[in-house]
C-alpha cells in the first residue's frame, strides 16, 4: 500500500502539470520583452499595478508569470495577507504597515506568502534535478546576500537539470543556473 503522501503527490501532479506549463509559458513571454534590470520604487496603480514591461527584476517574472498564466494577482493576494497578518511577515526595511507598491516585489515577502498558501514543499530544497518540476518556484541567496527567486523551466541543460526562467541583472533571460547558488526555498503553486 502507498503512503498517504504519496498518493496526495501523485493526484497533485496532472494539475500541477497544467498550472506549471501556464506558468512556464508566460514566463517565456517575458524574454525579449523585458531587457532591464531596474529595482527601482515605483507608486503602483492598484490592484493589478506593475512597472514597465520592459524592466524589472526577478519577482517581477514571477508576478507576470502568475498574472498572465493563472490570473493570479501577486500585488492584490500579498497586500490582502499583510493587511491582516502584518506581524508573520519580515521586518527587513522598517516599514510599519504594508506599501502595496513594493511588497510583492521583495523576495522574502512572497517566501513568507508562498509558506503561508501551503505552497512549500515538505522536503525544501534538494540538490537532485528530478525534484524539480515546470512551473516550480526556487528561491536562493546570490553571494553576498541577495535574496533571488526563479522560475523552473519545462526545458533542460545536456546534463538534465532543468532551466530556469529569470531576472538576475540583465533583464528575462531562460538559463542554466538552478544549482549555481545555495538555494533556500522551494514551492510549488497549487
Amino acid at each position: 500500500m502507498k503512503p498517504v503522501w504519496l498518493l496526495c503527490l501523485i493526484t497533485l501532479l496532472p494539475l500541477h502539470a497544467q498550472t506549471g506549463q501556464k506558468l512556464v509559458t508566460a514566463a517565456r513571454r517575458q524574454i525579449g520583452v523585458t531587457t532591464a534590470y531596474d529595482p527601482a520604487y515605483i507608486t503602483l496603480a492598484y490592484p493589478g499595478g506593475d512597472v514597465p514591461a520592459d524592466r524589472g527584476v526577478c519577482t517581477d517574472v514571477v508576478i507576470r508569470a502568475m498574472r498572465e498564466g493563472l490570473s493570479k494577482d501577486l500585488q492584490q493576494l500579498l497586500h490582502e495577507d499583510m493587511r491582516g497578518n502584518f506581524a508573520a511577515y519580515p521586518k527587513n526595511w522598517g516599514l510599519a504597515r504594508p506599501d502595496s507598491n513594493i511588497d510583492h516585489r521583495r523576495v522574502p515577502n512572497l517566501q513568507t506568502w508562498f509558506k503561508r498558501q501551503g505552497y512549500p514543499l515538505p522536503a525544501g530544497p534538494s540538490n537532485d534535478p528530478a525534484a524539480f518540476l515546470p512551473g516550480d518556484l526556487v528561491t536562493c541567496t546570490v553571494p553576498p546576500h541577495l535574496p533571488h527567486i526563479m522560475l523552473v523551466s519545462d526545458r533542460k541543460s545536456s546534463r538534465g537539470v532543468p532551466l530556469v526562467i529569470h531576472n538576475i541583472g540583465a533583464g528575462t533571460r531562460e538559463e542554466d543556473r538552478l544549482f549555481e547558488f545555495p538555494l533556500t526555498g522551494h514551492f510549488r503553486v497549487k
